[in-house]
């Protein structure tokens, strides 16, 4: 019998202070949380994975295949919910539906396990190189708020390009994946939105669709602005494509909107924050932050932190401003990656208030 934390009714759903984000490169605790439904204790020993759908071999692979019988990837990525500064949306733009993530929903990890692509190699794709098909992702083990059971897809091109560093992870920044991120095992898809990467994995399949799941199907879209209620929605689910890469985004962590601030002796202060790049076009070039409320902006130095490849990982950053004494001062910041994706003033509202981008920004902060 599986063991269950939490519940469909109270799922567990959390998000660190971002001032506490940003203090380490690498997230090693208080990693944000999203569920759909309990957490589930699985016995690895146990556990199987299935590889089924267009393929001529369909495999189940215990855990322990999974380590030994293929080469071991570690990638270093952020993962972040769709969602991510979902409030911002809401108090900036207009009232959107969802929880009301901060900019905190969010962590930069270093995972390691085997190649997808690798698997499904082993599985012999069947499906033509042309097609445009999809490799999908399920977990059975517990009923969600909204379906029975959890899944997601990605496009089967990115899952079997090399450079697409898509694994299924069995480890978390040098150990075991810990159970609220998907012990055994688990999808880590970089530069997709977090939904996709797939938690407590019993299944793959390839196929010539989008994952069937309620989540694929009619979340996790950047529904048009027609669409400003749940019945106007149902127009739009089935012609919008769901979120696949991530836009570039910043946040700034320190100040925060509300603090009282000190002047330097030479009139300046320390602003320090993150960056990602957009989907696949990583890393982050560039940050550059305004107190001029985007007038004129100034490069804010990258800490980076981070040992070999970058592009998939956010980037730390900080920057020393003037701000003129008084209250009610604002920043603002805007992020720039390597294929040349700038962070937009703001973006256009959206029914679920995902991918969300406009500028970082910390405001009604008063100087001394």
């Amino acid at each position: 019998m599986v063991i269950l934390e939490y519940s469909v009714e109270k799922p567990l759903n959390r998000e660190p202070p971002v001032k506490d984000l940003v203090s380490s490169f690498i997230t090693s605790k208080g990693a944000y949380d999203r569920n759909h439904g309990p957490i589930p204790h699985l016995d690895a020993e146990k556990h199987v994975v299935r590889v089924d759908g267009a393929v001529n071999n369909i495999l189940d692979l215990k855990i322990s295949q999974l380590q030994n019988e293929f080469q071991q990837h570690e990638v270093t990525c952020a993962l972040q919910c769709a969602g991510n500064r979902r409030h911002t949306m809401r108090t900036l733009l207009k009232e959107v539906q969802g929880i009301d993530w901060g900019d905190g929903a969010v962590m930069n990890c270093t995972w390691k396990g085997p190649r997808l692509r690798d698997v499904l190699k082993k599985a012999a794709v069947s499906i033509p190189d042309d097609a445009k098909a999809h490799v999908a992702f399920a977990c059975f083990q517990t009923e969600c708020q909204d379906d029975t059971w959890y899944g997601g897809s990605i496009e089967l091109e990115r899952g079997m390009r090399l450079e697409g560093d898509v694994i299924l992870a069995l480890e978390m920044n040098g150990k075991s994946l810990p159970i609220n991120h998907g012990y055994p095992v688990r999808v880590i898809a970089p530069g997709i939105a977090g939904a996709r990467s797939v938690k407590w994995l019993d299944r793959i399949t390839v196929q010539l669709g989008e994952s069937r799941n309620y989540y694929q199907q009619h979340d996790y879209k950047i529904l048009p602005p027609e669409a400003t209620d749940a019945e106007e929605a149902k127009k739009f689910w089935h012609t919008v494509p769901a979120i696949q890469n991530m836009p570039v985004n910043s946040v700034i962590a320190s100040p925060q909107s509300g603090d009282i601030i000190t002047l330097s002796a030479n009139g300046t202060t320390e602003i320090q924050g993150y960056a990602l790049p957009e989907g696949d076009h990583g890393p982050v070039a560039k940050v550059e932050v305004s107190v001029d409320e985007g007038k004129t902006w100034a490069d804010a130095e990258i800490v980076d932190g981070s040992e070999g490849r970058r592009k998939w990982c956010w980037v730390l950053w900080k920057a020393s401003v003037k701000l003129e004494k008084g209250s009610l001062r604002r920043v603002l910041s805007r992020a720039t990656d390597a294929g040349g994706n700038v962070q937009c003033a703001s973006p256009l509202w959206n029914l679920r208030g995902v991918g969300y981008n406009g500028y970082g920004e910390t405001r009604d902060v008063e100087v001394k």
